[in-house]
Order: structure tokens, then C-alpha cells, then sequence
């Protein structure tokens, strides 16, 4: 298992490290890039300490991303602000990771390992939040009241998909909606900004699609909280550039939106654990097969080109046996 967990977590970093160092090559305010330098700096550090568990356990180290990954003198694609947005999303999302890793883990220096990146993923988001209310950026959740006293449900029409539907929502599951739509806008800034850049009208139809995909559930998932008039974060499309050069290769912007499609049906499964009504939950159920469909779709392109690197497998016992010359004696 901690084989697997290291894998993918050495093809995100690689990929963050790429896109970090563009970040850094077009940044223009000071805070930002030090933020930027922070973040590159504890990615790489994570790299090296998988790759030196790699080579203990004589398991071969992932392509990966690199060098070849980023356009030395692409233009900025994302504005300063979104940088620091970007980040700070992509550290959140981190802590979910490594604590689910941590938690499949049971040798002592993986546990350790996937610990401290908790940490270090824990620090790099608060970092960024703080950075983003310094440059008027403010992406906290809605408030509601504070509760006066303790209740229970006294009916079956607070779940029920009839007589429940006009109850105000829960407080989880006014968050998972704040936190999907957060993660819509930034999937659908990126998706757009890659459509601007991508090198085949192929792929710049594939992430245009992926635009329109965020921005749907953008859509459902803001007009549940203006329904209870509750404010929803604002787009981040605004800090796209006009750029129509690249920074990064065809191969990183495909397997970046494919870490984006994991992220939407995983943040979709966590918000159907924690909600009540069942047309909530119906509403969500609606929009798997379509996301499933476009990541899909996108892995059979990865292929068609030869970029999907091939994650470890178990033994193919059966393969094995028919190729077996048996024991000679």
C-alpha cells in the first residue's frame, strides 16, 4: 500500500514543482513569491526524501515531471492572487491526502514521512489563507447563528425528499457546498486558462468541456446557498491572463485536470456521507456519471498519447503461472 500512496504522491509533487517554478518565474509581488518559494521548497524536499525510499527499497523512481514539463520563457497564465489561491488549495487538499495515506500506513519511517508532510501541508495553508485576507481575498465560509439550546429532529420530513426539501440546510452541508464550490472555481479557472494554451484543438476542447463542467456544478451548488440567503465565493476567472503560450507541456496540463476529476468525485463522495436530505443527496448522485465520464475520457486520451504512467500493480499470479517453465529436477 505504501508503495501506491508514495507513487501518486511523487507525480503530484513532480507536477507542483513544475508548476511552481513557473510561478516563480512571472511573479511580481514580493509576499507572493515568497510564498511561492516556500511551497517549491517543501515540495522538493518531499521528493527527495521519496526518492531515497525509493532506492532503499530498489523500486524504480516515476517519471514523473520535470524539466521538460516547463516552458522556461512561457508568459504568466494566472495572476498573483491566484497563485496564492492555487496553493493554498492545492495544500488543503494535500492534508486530505497525506492523512489518508498516513492512516493506510503501518511501517514506521512511511508513517513518519506522510506525518510530517501533514504538517507541512497544514503549514503552507494557513500560510495562504492569511496571505490571501492580506491582498483582500476572503474565501471563509457563510456564518448562521450560534444554536440557543440543544434539539433532536422530531419528524422523518427532515430528511425526506417531499416535506424536507424548504428545511434550512445543515451547517455540514452548507460547508460541503462552499468548499465544492471553491473547488469548482479553481478547477474551472484552470480548465480555461489551459483551453487558452493547450497545443491541439483536441485537448483545448477537452478542458473547454471541463470549464463547462465546473462551472455547472459552480451553478447548483451556489443557487442551494443563495436560496438560503447565503453568500457564495466569488470566480476567480478575472486573474486568467490572455495568454495563448503555454508554460507547461500537454502532458502535465492533461494529468493536472485528471488530479482535478479524482478531486471532484472524492469531495462529492465525502459531501453525500454528511447530507440529510435526500434530494440533496440525489443532486449530487446526478452529477457522478458525468464527471466520471469526462475523467474517463481523459485518462483514454493520456493513453492515446502515451502519457499515463503506469502506477504499481500487484502480481499477475496467473500470468506468472502460464509463463512458468516449472521446477526441473
Amino acid at each position: 500500500m505504501f508503495c501506491f500512496s508514495l507513487f501518486a504522491n511523487y507525480m503530484g509533487g513532480s507536477m507542483l514543482c513544475c508548476v511552481f517554478d513557473h510561478f516563480l518565474q512571472v511573479v511580481e509581488d514580493g509576499e507572493v513569491k515568497n510564498y511561492i518559494e516556500f511551497a517549491i521548497t517543501l515540495s522538493q524536499k518531499h521528493l527527495k526524501q521519496m526518492e531515497n525510499i525509493f532506492n532503499r527499497e530498489n523500486i524504480p523512481i516515476p517519471v514523473g515531471f520535470g524539466e521538460q514539463d516547463v516552458r522556461k520563457d512561457g508568459p504568466r497564465l494566472f495572476s498573483d492572487i491566484f497563485m496564492i489561491f492555487y496553493i493554498t488549495q492545492m495544500a488543503g487538499a494535500a492534508v486530505i491526502t497525506y492523512g489518508h495515506a498516513y492512516t493506510n500506513a503501518t511501517r514506521q519511517d512511511i508513517m513518519d514521512y506522510f506525518r510530517n508532510n501533514i504538517d507541512d501541508a497544514v503549514e503552507t495553508y494557513e500560510k495562504g489563507i492569511h496571505l490571501l485576507f492580506l491582498k483582500g481575498v476572503d474565501i471563509s465560509h457563510p456564518t448562521i447563528p450560534y444554536p440557543k439550546k440543544v434539539d433532536f429532529v422530531g419528524k422523518k420530513s427532515f430528511i425526506s425528499i417531499f416535506t424536507g426539501r424548504d428545511r434550512p440546510l445543515t451547517a455540514n452541508e452548507i460547508k460541503h457546498y462552499h468548499y465544492n464550490i471553491i473547488t469548482n472555481i479553481l478547477g474551472k479557472s484552470l480548465m480555461i486558462g489551459f483551453s487558452q494554451v493547450a497545443s491541439s484543438e483536441k485537448l483545448r476542447e477537452y478542458f473547454q468541456e471541463g470549464a463547462k463542467l465546473a462551472s455547472k456544478q459552480i451553478k447548483i451548488y451556489t443557487n442551494r446557498l443563495i436560496n438560503q440567503d447565503l453568500p457564495s465565493p466569488k470566480l476567480m476567472d478575472t486573474h486568467i491572463t490572455d495568454s495563448t503560450a503555454s508554460p507547461f507541456s500537454d502532458k502535465l496540463l492533461m494529468y493536472h485536470v485528471s488530479l482535478a476529476g479524482n478531486m471532484a468525485l472524492a469531495n462529492i463522495g465525502t459531501a453525500l456521507s454528511e447530507m440529510l436530505r435526500h434530494d440533496l443527496v440525489a443532486e449530487y448522485i446526478a452529477l457522478i456519471p458525468t464527471i466520471g465520464k469526462y475523467n474517463n475520457d481523459g485518462l483514454n486520451i493520456m493513453i492515446e498519447q502515451g502519457w499515463l504512467e503506469e502506477p504499481y500493480t500487484a502480481a499477475d499470479r496467473k500470468k506468472l503461472s502460464k509463463h512458468s517453465s516449472g521446477n526441473q529436477t
